[in-house]
C-alpha cells in the first residue's frame, strides 16, 4: 500500500514515515504542498495524509486542488487546527478524515485502515479467501487457522491481490505498491515473492494472465470480502 505524507514538521515527519514503514506501508514523504501535488499528476497512492499549515500552499489549497482534479484518493487531515470551524473546513474541502496534533501512531494505523477498507467496499477489517485469513491490523496471515510465515514483501503483494481480487495487477503496479521510487529492486523480485506465495499458500492461489499481470480471481459471493 502507498502512502503519500506531506508535513512540513522535519521530526514529526520522520516519526510518521518510521512508524508507516514499520506498518509495511511505502511511503513517500513530502515538506510542502505543491511539489506534492505535482507528483500526484503521475504517481498513484492509495491515501493521502496531510497537514493543514504548510509553508507553500495550505493544506485546504492543496486538498481543493486535488478534488478540482477530480481526484478519490482517500485523504486524512493530521493537524494543529483543532476547532470545529477547522474540522469543518478540512471536511467540506474533501477530506475523509480529520484527526488533531498530538495524535497517537496506533490510532493513525487505524484510521488509515479504514479509510482504505472504505474504498474497497469492505466492512470486514478482515479478509477471508478460502482457508486464508489476512488480518491488516495484525500483519498476519493464516491458513486452515495456522499462522504462515511470510515476508514483508511476500504479505504486501498478498495484500495487494487481495484487496484487488478479480482485478489483474501489472508488474508495475505491484512494485509501486512495495518499494519507493529511490529504492533499489532486482528485476524480478515480484516474480520472486509470487513463486513463494504459492509455495506456502498454494500453487493454484495467485494466477498469471501472461503480458498482462497477477490475479487472485473472484470465487463466489460467500468468499468475497464483505
Amino acid at each position: 500500500m502507498r502512502v503519500i505524507l506531506v508535513e512540513d514538521d522535519s521530526l514529526l515527519g520522520e516519526g510518521v514515515v518510521t512508524g508507516l514503514k514499520q506498518q509495511n506501508y511505502n511511503v513517500e514523504w513530502f515538506q510542502q504542498g505543491k511539489p506534492a501535488l505535482e507528483f500526484l499528476k503521475y504517481e498513484s497512492f492509495d491515501v493521502m495524509v496531510l497537514d493543514l499549515g504548510l509553508p507553500d500552499i495550505s493544506g485546504i489549497e492543496l486538498l481543493k486542488a486535488l478534488r478540482k482534479q477530480g481526484a478519490l484518493l482517500p485523504v486524512l487531515i493530521l493537524t494543529a487546527m483543532d476547532s470545529v470551524e477547522d474540522r469543518i473546513a478540512g471536511l467540506d474541502a474533501g477530506a475523509d478524515d480529520y484527526l488533531t496534533k498530538p495524535f497517537d501512531l496506533d490510532e493513525v494505523y487505524a484510521r488509515i485502515r479504514a479509510l482504505i477498507r472504505r474504498v474497497g467496499g469492505r466492512a470486514n477489517p478482515l479478509l477471508n479467501y478460502q482457508n486464508i485469513q489476512l488480518d491488516p491490523a495484525a500483519h498476519s496471515v493464516t491458513k486452515d487457522g495456522q499462522l504462515v510465515d511470510l515476508s514483508r514483501r511476500e504479505y504486501d503483494v498478498l495484500l495487494e491481490l487481495l484487496e484487488n481480487l478479480g482485478r489483474v495487477l501489472s508488474r508495475t503496479r505491484l512494485e509501486e505498491g512495495l518499494y519507493s521510487i529511490d529504492e533499489d529492486m532486482a528485476s524480478n523480485a515480484i516474480e520472486v515473492h509470487i513463486h513463494h506465495l504459492r509455495k506456502k499458500l498454494g500453487s493454484q492461489l495467485i494466477r498469471t494472465i501472461r503480458g498482462v499481470g497477477y490475479t487472485i480471481d473472484k470465487i463466489n459471493e460467500d468468499h468475497n470480502q464483505q
